[in-house]
């Protein structure tokens, strides 16, 4: 005190807060009321400033409670808060967002003659902003006097755009523009911040623009998040032209912004448009220009969408090319592009990946094992397969539960039985316990080879009976996964027993489900409609439809092909197209198997014009057609006797890219042969030579996949194969012979049955020699004859006896 009293000193607030310290003011307890009393007595003016250090020494430490406390006892000393208390107490219940009480505290602050300062008016500013009432924000800054300024036009507009009040946010930002006080980079940086953190995307692209004009440039950071949201929204392209405006800008795009870009477009689950891929590819193609690396989870990313648009050449460059940059792959990148390679069939890049993978010292595990194995066995290279697995436990890798139910799996759809079950058994024995993914394998097994009996004891032991002794090999390991049947196991077990024509055994199936309380899934439905369909149980199908559907489970493509393809051969056109039109109001857009089977059922119905007219209508639509459809239209214009139109459509294939096979040529040239085109029949036949020919059972089974089978049969293509799983081509070449015969055209005919006798798969066909040989005889033809005769001996065929008596008779 009496330092006070002398003159030309006066208490600074340091010394004011020292003896606050002293007083215990550092704790939260309360300074007695006495010890105050007793300082007032000494020296008012020095009890006034101290209170006035107290309250602000209370909104400092964040106590607005006790500062508000305070304030009442300050009061009840007879004192007046100065400037700076209020200024901290309006300061502290913004901070507190008690924007009501920094209201009264002003009012009570401009009844006393004071004004806030700078700071506090700004952060008053946003508070109201923030809550929407930028009016009153406004009117606060003319009751305080205050020309506003860039700064505090700033701070308003970050609380407008926190409000989501965007169109007052740009109101603000007019303002600015017709008075002194410009914008500058810091608020257009937080207005851009401000929509694009509400995901104001159409808003921050003008707002860019403008500053962009304005010479204000958004910093890095805000480019980088600019991508992220564009990209997350789908707008990639303007996500791509952000990258070449950060050049502009003077910011060269780097790893971060690239990868951004790259990831959005191929980490999201479905799958990119080409365009958007495309995209992708260019953007990795710079990156590569400048010397940058995808990260490790857009190296998969990136590689399972090329796959997946059938890019594999590239897909399988990416890793090397990445490695030239610097990135290390690891164990599990290298495994997913191997994985996304199996999936798309390339198993010679997986193979070479692999043998990379080895010879960058990176020891494969049993993850990058199994994925090889599945894969490879899935491609029927079974024994590659199997060269792995013995690789993995030399090794001493150990095989897991996926690696050995791939290969069992494997084994039994190629009929091997005893391979698999000696695999199952070294399972058992070195302690990997079979689960239910192995015994639904298994169940899948015997159903794809037509072992259904099999496939049921097994079902059967699952479900706890006991005495069957095929099957107790699989059931020496008892364990509680594999005690009930899932919804995979019923559905390999109803899609064999539909294919097996057991659909009354598949249906009751499905209600045991039921009571075993699993909850069938789309497939089992389909799998079930698809082979009441196939039976011709229409209704049935229908029936099970119903059930599909009050189970959640709407048609899709898959079931409406399986009903319409019925509809059309049972010739129901009316039922058929009232399920269309059903399709349709699903939004279901039929797919080129459904489109397909209708142009072939209005076919087969002699409704060509309203065939050829849907084939238009779906190109029309960007479902084009395939070589089954195309097959199709030719054969129904060709039962049609419209010839010419077949040659005009097959010629349209090749124009389109659409090759066609062998079964195409097959219908086209029996048409061409049965209308008397000859010439062009003959044609067909040495095209289909040089360029589709499928020479092995493997290429022929791939051909007639997606046809009809008994519009296979009709042709003869189903005729027994020989040992060496050669294709059978004589159905071709019978008709060709036969055709030239009763058209008096013999050299080309005897030329066609020399060519036939040279493939293997041929059989010696007796008739088509006999005839032949009897029509050269009728025109005095006799040495080519017997040459005929003699080749037919010596490739193992029985004359007939009629043969001789044509041969000797017609030298007399």
């Amino acid at each position: 005190m009496w330092a006070g009293q002398q003159i030309g000193y006066s208490h600074t607030t340091p010394v004011y807060d020292t003896l606050l310290g002293i007083l215990g003011c550092d704790k939260n307890d309360r300074i007695p009321e006495h010890w105050l009393r007793d300082i007032g007595n000494d020296d008012r003016e020095v009890l006034g400033k101290l209170l006035n250090v107290l309250v602000r020494k209370c909104c400092l430490n964040g106590m607005w409670n006790l500062a508000l406390e305070e304030l009442g006892r300050l009061k009840d000393f007879g004192y007046k808060p100065s400037s700076s208390t209020y200024n901290a107490l309006v300061r502290v219940f913004l901070e507190a967002n008690r924007v009501d009480t920094a209201r009264l505290l002003h009012r009570e602050m401009l009844n006393a003659g004071f004004k806030m300062n700078v700071s506090v008016l700004d952060r008053f500013v946003y508070a109201l902003c923030k809550d929407g009432k930028w009016r009153e924000a406004v009117d606060l800054v003319e009751k305080e006097e205050f020309a506003p300024d860039t700064k505090l036009y700033t701070t308003m507009i970050s609380g407008l755009c926190e409000a989501s009040l965007f169109d007052e946010a740009m109101d603000i930002l007019n303002q600015m523009r017709c008075s002194s006080s410009l914008p500058n980079v810091i608020t257009y940086r937080m207005l851009l911040c401000g929509c694009l953190k509400k995901r104001k995307l159409g808003r921050c692209k003008r707002i860019l623009s403008m500053m962009m004009t304005e010479g204000c440039y958004p910093s890095r950071k805000i480019f980088n998040s600019l991508v992220h949201a564009y990209c997350t929204s789908g707008d990639f392209s303007y996500a791509y032209k952000l990258l070449k405006k950060m050049a502009e800008c003077g910011w060269q795009p780097g790893y971060l912004v690239y990868n951004i870009l790259v990831g959005g477009i191929c980490g999201r689950e479905e799958l990119p448009k080409s365009a958007e891929l495309e995209l992708a590819e260019k953007v990795y193609n710079e990156m590569l220009n400048l010397g940058l690396v995808l990260n490790k989870i857009n190296v998969s990313n990136f590689s399972r969408c090329l796959c997946e648009a059938g890019k594999f050449d590239k897909a399988y460059s990416v890793i090397y090319e990445m490695a030239s940059k610097g990135f290390v792959p690891d164990c599990s990148t290298y495994s997913k592009v191997i994985e996304f390679l199996c999936n798309g069939s390339q198993m010679q890049k997986a193979f070479m990946l692999f043998e990379e993978m080895k010879r960058s010292g990176i020891v494969p595990d049993v993850y990058v094992y199994t994925i090889l194995i599945d894969g490879f066995c899935k491609a029927g290279l079974i024994a590659q397969a199997h060269k792995w697995f013995d690789e993995m436990v030399r090794s001493g890798c150990s095989p897991n539960v996926v690696t050995y139910t791939a290969l069992i799996h494997a084994y039994l759809k190629l009929h091997r039985t005893n391979d698999a079950n000696e695999l199952f058994e070294t399972m058992v024995s070195d302690g990997c316990t079979p689960n239910i993914v192995t015994y639904t394998a298994l169940i899948d097994g015997y159903c794809k080879t037509g072992n259904i009996e099999k496939a049921c004891q097994i079902y059967a032991r699952m479900r706890g009976q006991e005495k069957l002794p095929d099957v107790d090999l699989y059931f020496k390991v008892n364990s509680s996964e594999t005690s009930k049947p899932n919804v995979f196991t019923y559905g390999a077990l109803v899609d064999g027993l539909c294919k097996a024509h057991k659909v009354g055994d598949a249906s009751n199936l499905l209600d045991a489900m039921f009571g075993d309380g699993c909850e069938p899934n789309r497939i089992v439905y389909d799998a079930l409609i698809d082979g009441f369909c196939k039976a011709g149980e229409l209704d049935k199908a229908q029936e099970v439809l119903v059930k599909m559907s009050e189970r959640g489970y709407g048609p899709d493509e898959y079931t409406y092909g399986s009903l319409i393809n019925r509809m059309f051969k049972d010739k129901r056109l009316d039922l058929a197209l009232k399920v269309i039109s059903k399709m349709l109001e699903n939004n279901c857009a039929p797919n080129v198997v459904i489109y397909t089977a209708m142009i072939d059922g209005l076919c087969k119905a002699h409704k060509l014009d309203e065939a050829y007219k849907l084939m238009l209508m779906m190109d029309e639509k960007g479902c084009h057609p395939n070589v089954v459809t195309y097959t199709a239209m030719i054969d129904g214009l060709g039962r049609a006797g419209k010839v010419d139109k077949c040659l005009d459509l097959f010629k349209e294939m090749h124009d389109r890219s659409c090759a066609p096979n062998y079964i195409t040529y097959r219908v086209l040239i029996n048409h061409c042969c049965s209308l008397g085109f000859l010439d062009e029949a003959y044609n067909l036949l040495e095209e289909m030579k040089q360029t589709y020919w499928p020479i092995h059972m493997a290429s022929y089974q791939k051909v007639i996949r997606g046809f009809n089978q008994k519009f296979i049969a009709s042709l003869g293509l189903l005729d027994v194969l020989s040992d060496d799983k050669l294709v059978p081509v004589a159905p071709v070449y019978e008709v060709l012979v036969d055709s030239f015969c009763k058209a008096g055209r013999l050299e080309i005919a005897a030329q066609l049955c020399k060519e036939m006798s040279a493939f293997a798969s041929c059989p010696i066909v007796t008739n088509l020699y006999s005839s032949l040989i009897k029509s050269l005889c009728l025109v005095s033809k006799v040495d080519e004859g017997f040459k005929l005769f003699a080749e037919m001996m010596r490739n193992g065929g029985v004359p007939e006896l009629s043969i001789f008596f044509d041969l000797i008779l017609v030298n007399f």
